[in-house]
């Protein structure tokens, strides 16, 4: 059995003459929360339309535990849990009459688990889906995605319309207890220091290419965060080897570099600088300026 739960390879998309995707080659490894990051419009939805059977490769391929989920929607989607951004449901349903519905799906929906999620989502069987909030809405979203015991379960922007501490206390436990049982999950969201808490690996997108796929931790140990001084005021930003993005001006310069730290400190003693400050970037400072420092491609639009 294959230690990837997806498999992409030169994967391309375009709609009409706008590229979406451009030649995506991507592995999910099985039993990790797996990030997906990017600003709205990256084309992360894209990507994951693919995984789901709803978009069929125009170049490349696209294999879920195996299987062309275009070809082989049954057996791909039986064992994928979703979650939309959209959060589209009956809006006549009761929750209860909601359940019941989303189990006839699954031959392996469990009756007491859900149960347990609804009590844990405080969910009134009895309401309706159209007088919940976008909050409650999530929530029963993310329950009917989790009551089958997906062996994949997909997130998309699973954050939207959760306040803050439904976000930290659900979201991440939910996302760390599936990850303990050996399931798979793909994270997608622009919110990077969501990800950056619960994520194992993450792959970034920019304008619809693949800007970076790695473990986290050697994502942000790669990576510097550096404040250089330099002897005179400067009218623009500087170059150094490895250095991705800059912000600052006159004397006093910051920048997000990729490389060793000692080769980076001998790089600035060799254009005459002083690291006067350094830390360890957070993910989004590593999106920040790896996106800025990728050109973005004509004709592209967001997805």
């Amino acid at each position: 059995m294959s230690e990837n739960i997806v498999e992409i390879r030169d994967l391309t998309r375009r709609f009409w003459r706008k590229t979406a995707l451009t030649d995506i080659t991507l592995n999910i490894p099985r039993g990790i929360v797996f990030g997906l990051v990017g600003e709205n419009g990256a084309g992360k939805t894209t990507l994951i339309k693919h995984l789901l059977g709803l978009l069929k490769a125009q170049a490349g391929t696209v294999s879920v535990f195996g299987l062309n989920p275009v070809d082989d929607p049954v057996r791909v989607l039986g064992r994928i849990g979703y979650l939309s951004e959209s959060r589209e449901m009956p809006d006549w349903m009761q929750i209860s009459q909601f359940m019941s519905y989303s189990q006839a799906f699954y031959p392996k929906w469990d009756v007491k688990y859900a149960e347990e999620l609804r009590e844990m989502f405080e969910l009134a069987r009895d309401q309706r889906i159209k007088s919940l909030s976008r909050g409650q809405r999530a929530r029963v979203g993310l329950l009917a995605a989790l009551a089958h015991r997906p062996d994949f379960l997909v997130l998309d922007e699973p954050s939207s319309g959760l306040d803050p501490i439904v976000r930290r206390d659900i979201l991440s436990a939910i996302i760390r207890t599936v990850a303990d049982e050996g399931r798979t999950i793909l994270f997608s969201s622009h919110l990077l220091d969501e990800v950056e808490r619960v994520a194992d690996h993450v792959a970034m997108l920019h304008l619809g290419r693949l800007v970076i796929s790695a473990p986290l931790d050697q994502i942000l140990e790669a990576h510097h965060l550096l404040t250089l001084q330099f002897p005179e005021s400067l009218t623009s930003n500087p170059t150094l080897p490895g250095g991705l993005g800059w912000s600052g001006e006159g004397r006093e310069w910051t920048c997000v570099c990729n490389g060793e730290l000692e080769q980076l400190r001998s790089a600035a003693t060799s254009v005459g600088a002083s690291i006067v400050e350094q830390r360890r970037p957070s993910l989004e400072d590593v999106f920040l300026a790896r996106a800025r420092s990728v050109q973005s491609p004509s004709g592209r639009t967001p997805s």
